[in-house]
C-alpha cells in the first residue's frame, strides 16, 4: 500500500499539473478574447489530443516495456534514446503544419474566417514545439519506471507554474496576445524535461542511454504496449472533434464556447485518472514481469477503490461548484454561454462514475503486456462508442442529447471492457511475453 500511495500520489500531482496549463490558456484567452477565444481554443484542443497521443504512446509504451523486460535481466540499454528519436520523428508533421498550413488546419476544425483570424497566430507559435511537448511524456515517464516518481511530479508542477505565470507576462505585459498564450504553452515542457536531468544526472538513476541504429521492430513492440495511451488520448481529440462539430450546427460559436468551459474542466479530471493508471503502471508492470500474479492483483485492487472514490468526489464537486467554473471562463457574462454549459455540466459530469475504472483497465492490460484487449477497448471507447452515441442521442434531442453522449458511451465500454477482463482471468493469460 505505501508504494501505491507513493506511486500513485505523484502521478496524479504531475498529470494535475500537465492539465493546469490548458486550464491557464482558457482562462486567459477567455479574459483576453471573450466567447471567441474560448471557442478558438476548444477547436484547436484536438491537436493537442494528437500530440498527447503519440508522446503517451511512445513514451509510456517504451517505458513500460523497459519496466518489464528490465523486471526480467534484459537488455533495454537503448529504450530511452530511441523513444526520443522517434518523437523526434513523429513531430515534424506539426511543425511543417503550424508554420505553412495553420488557416487551412483551423478551417477543417470547423472555424469561421473570424475565429481563423484570432486561430492562426497561436497555431504557428504552439504546433512547431510539438517535439517537446510529446518527448515530455517520454521523459517522465522513464523517471517513474526508474523509481522515482518525485522528480517526475515536480517536473510537472514547475512546468504548470512557469505556464501559468508566463501566460499572463507573454499576453498582457508585453501584448502577445494569443501567441503569447501559445508560446508559454510550448515552453513549458521543455522545463519539464529539463527538471527531470535532476534524476538522469543523479547517482539514482539506472536508465541507459545506449544508442542503436533506430529499429522500426523495436518502435513497433514499444508501440504496441502503448497503443492503448495512444487510442484514450486520441479519444479526446475525437470526442471534441465530434461534440464540435455538432454543437457548431446545434448553437453555434456560443454552443462550443460552453463546450470549451466542460471540456476544460473535463481535461482536468481525466488527468486524474490518467495519474492514477501511470502510477500504477511501473507497479504492475514491476509484479508482472517477477509474476507475481497476488501483488499484481492487490495493485488493481487499490486502483479501481481509489478511482471510485476520485469519481464521487469530481461528481459532487463540479456539480456544486458549476457556477464558479462557468463565471471562470465567461469574461463578458453571456447568457447563452450560462446556460448551454450549466446543463452540459448537470449531464455531463456523470460520464466519470465509470471512466476511473475504464481507464485503469486499459492501463492495467497494457501493463501486463497484454494489448489486444487494451487496443480493442480504447479503439471501441475512444471512437465508435462517442460518436454513435453523440450522433444518435443529438438527433432526437439536440444539445440535451449531445451532452448525454459521453455518460452513455463510457456506460458502455465499462461493459464491454469487464468482459475483457473477466475473460482474461478466466483464461488465464498472464504468462510471460
Amino acid at each position: 500500500m505505501k508504494n501505491f500511495i507513493h506511486y500513485v500520489s505523484h502521478s496524479i500531482a504531475g498529470m494535475i499539473g500537465i492539465s493546469v496549463y490548458i486550464l491557464a490558456d482558457t482562462y486567459f484567452i477567455a479574459s483576453y478574447s471573450g466567447s471567441d477565444g474560448l471557442a478558438v481554443l476548444n477547436l484547436v484542443l484536438p491537436l493537442y489530443g494528437m500530440m498527447n497521443a503519440l508522446g503517451s504512446m511512445l513514451g509510456i509504451g517504451s517505458a513500460t516495456r523497459y519496466s518489464i523486460r528490465k523486471a526480467r535481466g534484459k537488455d533495454v540499454s537503448s529504450f530511452f534514446l530511441q523513444a526520443v528519436f522517434w518523437n523526434a520523428v513523429f513531430s515534424i508533421p506539426f511543425l511543417l503544419a503550424g508554420l505553412f498550413f495553420s488557416r487551412e488546419i483551423l478551417a477543417l476544425l470547423g472555424a469561421d474566417r473570424e475565429l481563423q483570424e484570432l486561430g492562426i497566430p497561436y497555431l504557428r507559435t504552439i504546433l512547431p514545439f510539438a517535439f517537446f511537448y510529446m518527448v515530455n511524456y517520454t521523459t517522465s515517464a522513464y523517471v517513474r519506471n526508474d523509481n522515482n516518481p518525485s522528480i517526475a511530479m515536480m517536473g510537472s508542477v514547475f512546468s504548470s507554474l512557469f505556464n501559468i505565470v508566463f501566460d499572463y507576462i507573454f499576453m498582457f505585459p508585453m501584448g502577445m496576445g494569443l501567441a503569447g498564450a501559445a508560446l508559454a504553452t510550448g515552453i513549458s515542457p521543455i522545463v519539464g524535461s529539463a527538471f527531470c536531468l535532476i534524476h538522469y544526472c543523479g547517482k539514482k538513476n539506472t536508465v541507459p542511454f545506449g544508442w542503436q541504429t533506430p529499429r522500426f521492430k523495436h518502435l513497433c513492440a514499444c508501440c504496441q504496449l502503448g497503443l492503448s495511451n495512444f487510442v484514450g488520448e486520441i479519444a479526446s481529440a475525437v470526442t471534441i472533434a465530434t461534440f464540435n462539430m455538432l454543437i457548431l450546427n446545434l448553437s453555434g460559436n456560443t454552443g462550443i464556447a460552453a463546450y470549451g468551459v466542460i471540456s476544460n474542466v473535463s481535461s482536468v479530471c481525466n488527468a486524474i485518472y490518467n495519474g492514477l493508471a501511470q502510477g500504477v503502471q511501473p507497479l504492475m508492470s514491476h509484479s508482472y514481469g517477477k509474476k507475481d500474479k497476488h501483488l499484481l492483483q492487490k495493485y488493481l485492487q487499490y486502483g479501481i477503490v481509489t478511482a471510485l472514490l476520485i469519481s464521487v468526489i469530481i461528481l459532487f464537486f463540479v456539480n456544486y461548484k458549476s457556477d464558479f467554473f462557468i463565471a471562470l471562463f465567461n469574461s463578458e457574462n453571456n447568457p447563452d454561454l450560462y446556460v448551454y454549459a450549466k446543463e452540459g455540466i448537470r449531464l455531463y459530469f456523470w460520464a466519470f462514475l465509470f471512466v476511473g475504472i475504464n481507464t485503469l483497465l486499459v492501463s492495467y492490460f497494457s501493463a501486463t503486456n497484454n494489448p489486444k484487449p487494451a487496443f480493442l477497448s480504447s479503439l471501441i471507447r475512444g471512437t465508435f462508442a462517442i460518436v454513435f452515441f453523440a450522433l444518435l442521442l443529438s438527433y432526437f434531442w439536440k444539445m440535451l442529447g449531445v451532452w448525454l453522449a459521453f455518460p452513455c458511451s463510457e456506460a458502455f465500454s465499462l461493459l464491454l471492457i469487464l468482459y475483457y477482463y473477466k475473460k482474461e482471468q478466466k483464461e488465464n493469460q498472464l504468462s510471460p511475453s
